[in-house]
């Protein structure tokens, strides 16, 4: 006979996988337990993935703001290789709002749904132009008002840009914190919430950089490379992925595994190589 779990408690893994990568054996955790292993993650991550940085290359607020809607539905690297050519054309909110939505539409035709795009574009530049005297807002408030700009693409641009803290809540940050077993919410803005209970709040726009970071080069959605997975003590799905360290070494991406990174013009820290220019990478 078990004692009861005490209320809210979850479980855990503990100790190594077993023979033929077999998930671990688990334990009960409770809420406090929990909110300690997610802090010790972000200490951890923060050790690994010191220059954790937006991977979005920009130079103000504008082109980080535009960088970031066009980063829908496509690579960040996609995304850097077109905008030299955009921001050339269309340095301010002025620029952009005057521009013909055919030329527009062409140059941001690389990064997919570009009819969409170009009316979010050259929406939230007239917004800004005309609302905002040509500058972007630096509150969530009027953020969210900007044709095309949600939560998530605000929280990118006001932590980024503006130093304010912000959970950036992608696809990558939600699937992790679920495997983490620290949220079972799917809806983002629940995700939010509970997070930024668990997460100091000056961590929030860090902590976002190396959830994305490790889901981007380590923890895959489809197969996660738990063998070469600095965290794998501290979480409760390992043993979902390739657990062989040679072959998760194979699995690793970007500077992990030897690749160039997504952009142009990495942080001087950066310790892989810098992206190719578009066309660049064609073989």
């Amino acid at each position: 006979m078990t004692e009861a779990e005490p209320e809210g408690a979850a479980t855990v893994g503990t100790g190594p996988a077993g023979a033929g990568g077999r998930k671990r054996k688990r334990k009960t955790e409770t809420r406090l337990g929990m909110v300690r292993r997610a802090r010790r993650i972000n200490r951890e991550l923060a050790e690994v993935y010191y220059y954790a940085h937006p991977e979005l290359d920009f130079e103000n607020s504008f082109q980080l703001l535009v960088a970031t809607v066009l980063s829908a539905q496509t690579t960040d690297l996609r995304v850097n290789q077109t905008t030299p050519a955009l921001f050339a054309a269309y340095p301010t909110p002025e620029d952009m709002a005057a521009a013909d939505p055919e030329r527009l539409e062409e140059l941001i035709r690389p990064t997919g749904f570009f009819r969409n795009k170009a009316r979010s574009l050259l929406g939230l530049s007239a917004a800004l132009r005309d609302r905002f005297g040509g500058e972007v807002p630096d509150n969530l408030e009027d953020m969210v008002s900007l044709p095309g700009v949600g939560r998530k693409t605000a929280h990118v641009v006001l932590g980024n840009a503006f130093g304010r803290p912000g959970l950036t809540v992608d696809t990558h940050f939600g699937r992790l914190v679920r495997r983490w077993k620290l949220t079972e919410h799917t809806d983002p803005e629940k995700v939010e919430a509970e997070i930024a209970e668990i997460i100091p709040k000056n961590e929030w726009t860090m902590f976002s950089h190396r959830v994305i970071f490790h889901g981007r080069r380590i923890c895959h959605s489809r197969k996660p490379a738990c063998g070469a997975c600095p965290i794998t003590h501290l979480c409760p799905s390992y043993g979902e992925g390739e657990t062989d360290p040679e072959k998760a070494r194979k699995l690793l991406k970007y500077e992990m595994g030897g690749a160039p990174g997504q952009r142009l013009k990495p942080p001087a820290d950066y310790p892989g190589r810098p992206a190719p220019p578009l066309g660049a990478d064609r073989g």
